[in-house]
């Protein structure tokens, strides 16, 4: 919605007017997303973390049932936490790059959930299970969140830690196809 509201109301040309400098415009706006991104994400992933401390024991994750309390001292919880904020905002990054492409936002969201949600399906769908695991590895959602994984990380399809180099691809990808046509279109 950053830019593609913009482009819908025309105010894309004001931006532009005011800095002319297209490649300056894109960078200020993927910092200030990924700056609002990242506390709203950071906020509600710390949010969930409490929420999950507070209602796990009373759902039988306790230490007597051999689960450990929720704590961001334990590494696999922290690499979670934070990968899962990094993923929203590798989310953002895209979302932004793919509105600048196609200058609408409804359109652009469209395009995100289907990246989103497609891949994932046709994994499910596909029967070859080489094939499957393909699909999950370049899914941006699949391989994104496999950051948040604490056990059975050997079963995922990627690691936890290149799972976010996935849909980091995809936003680079994104925003250098949405810069390269924000400086080669008019507003």
């Amino acid at each position: 919605m950053t830019v593609g509201n913009e482009y819908g109301t025309g105010m894309m040309r004001t931006t532009l007017t005011a800095v002319p400098r297209r490649l300056t415009v894109l960078f200020g706006k993927a910092a200030v997303l990924t700056a609002v991104t990242l506390a709203a994400a950071t906020v509600a992933v710390l949010g969930s973390l409490l929420t999950g401390r507070l209602v796990e024991p009373g759902r039988g994750f306790t230490p007597d049932h051999g689960y450990a309390a929720l704590s961001l001292t334990d590494g696999p919880t922290l690499r979670a936490a934070a990968g899962s904020v990094l993923h929203l905002a590798l989310i953002g990054l895209l979302s932004l790059g793919l509105a600048l492409v196609v200058r609408n936002s409804a359109t652009a969201t469209g395009i995100v959930l289907a990246l989103l949600f497609v891949f994932p399906a046709l994994a499910q769908m596909a029967a070859d299970p080489d094939w499957q695991r393909h699909l999950q590895q370049v899914s941006p959602m699949t391989a994104g969140l496999a950051v948040q994984a604490t056990v059975g990380v050997d079963r995922l399809p990627v690691g936890p830690w290149q799972g976010p180099g996935v849909p980091a691809l995809w936003a680079v990808a994104a925003l250098t196809a949405g810069g390269r046509l924000l400086r080669a279109r008019d507003a």
